[in-house]
């Protein structure tokens, strides 16, 4: 059980550092560090918990920067999305889908962090925003992956970095939360997870506040760059979780 603690207190310490500084991503960063040795039914609350909390230190200090009318699409979209993507997991298998996606992630965004000059999305409105959140909400049910889908299309829109930031946390936490009542409701979250939250709070604490205050000392250029490379790191977690992940 030690050594189970330092490891799930590394993945959490690490993951923190890189979601304070992006804002996203703590599920993927600690997958990478605990997919080897915590069971998946140990590994999804975790991160679901984990994530909820970095998302909660952070979202204090872009109060300000907080835009609901921005937000609430990609929200009300993603709600919508989830039931579906849960729906889908009798159909898609999970390791191909989280495959996939890495391939996507690790092809598209080193291509996005090369070019000069990013497309900037300017039509749709707040449907082509909902949209988007239906189809993280439905990733999400899926696989877990709600970040994707919103982070890029944000970047895509080309809003400066406070703005992207807030909506996607805003579209993160709100799927968190309703991903851990979900799991406190039907009572899923089994009791050699209780020690584990214990060990993660202090663990993750210190780089997740690191992490914040990175994010205010870089310019909108480097947030862009930041989100790019933390996606296609992300990109290379998922193909490696999914393919090489012990029987």
């Amino acid at each position: 059980m030690t050594s189970q603690i330092l490891i799930v207190a590394l993945g959490a310490a690490a993951a923190g550092f890189v979601q304070g500084l992006s804002g996203f991503a703590f599920g993927l960063v600690a997958m990478s560090v605990w997919a080897w040795t915590l069971e998946p039914v140990l590994a999804g609350p975790l991160i679901v918990f984990g994530s909820l909390v970095g998302q909660l230190m952070a979202s204090g200090t872009l109060l300000k920067n907080i835009d609901p009318p921005r937000a609430l699409p990609f929200i009300l979209g993603g709600l919508l999305g989830v039931p579906l993507g849960v729906a889908l997991l009798r159909y898609i298998d999970p390791l191909n889908f989280k495959t996939a996606v890495g391939a996507l992630l690790t092809i598209w965004c080193p291509c996005m962090l090369f070019a000069k000059d990013l497309p900037k999305i300017r039509w749709g409105g707040k449907w082509a925003d909902a949209t988007i959140g239906w189809l993280g909400g439905v990733m999400g049910g899926l696989g877990g992956l709600t970040g994707p889908a919103p982070i890029l299309w944000t970047t895509l829109r080309g809003w400066e970095r406070h703005t992207q930031r807030s909506v996607f946390q805003s579209f993160n936490l709100t799927m968190h939360t309703v991903t851990m009542t979900a799991y406190l409701a039907s009572g899923t979250i089994p009791a050699a997870a209780v020690p584990l939250f214990a060990a993660m709070l202090p663990a993750m604490l210190i780089p997740t506040l690191v992490g914040i205050k990175l994010y205010h000392r870089i310019s909108d250029l480097w947030f862009r760059r930041t989100i790019l490379i933390v996606l296609t790191l992300a990109g290379a977690i998922l193909i490696a979780t999914s393919l090489f992940r012990p029987k």
